[in-house]
């Protein structure tokens, strides 16, 4: 059931990808989205919330070593690692290793940091919803806490 579940999904961020083509990368409040994380990402939001649906969808492909700053959002976030090989860490615990097909649930309010190993790029599709409230932005990931030192 999770494959068939995982492979639906990947299915639909495919013919997603298409018509998403026209979104713009990113931002929030017109600020670039390297000024969160290490730069060089590609996020791409496929599907806004609206009226009916009160979630939103994204694609991120990070290159090696790259990775987003602390953050917790207000509701959860769904993470489906589609390729390559990432880092998890969840704050006051130990840096998870991620790989493709791994699917990691973020609870609200917890803060964490995701990206991809030094020597692997990481791309992944994000469910989560702004209903209660944006994405809080923290410190940057230190190089111990990248390299699983905390």
């Amino acid at each position: 059931m999770k494959k068939l579940m995982f492979a639906i999904l990947l299915f639909v961020a495919t013919l997603s990808c298409a018509s998403a083509q026209n979104i713009p990368s990113y931002s929030a409040n017109g600020v670039a989205i390297s000024v969160r994380n290490t730069g060089n990402n590609l996020i791409s939001e496929l599907f806004k919330e609206d009226s009916i649906f009160n979630f939103n969808i994204a694609v991120a492909s990070f290159g090696p070593g790259k990775r987003l700053d602390w953050h917790s959002h207000p509701g959860c976030q769904i993470l489906i690692i589609t390729e390559g090989i990432g880092y998890y860490q969840e704050r006051g615990k130990a840096r998870q290793i991620v790989n493709k097909g791994e699917i990691i649930k973020c609870l609200p309010g917890v803060e964490h940091w995701h990206g991809a190993s030094s020597e692997s790029m990481v791309t992944y599709m994000a469910t989560y919803s702004t209903l209660k409230g944006t994405t809080k932005w923290l410190e940057k990931v230190s190089d111990d806490q990248f390299n699983g030192k905390n």
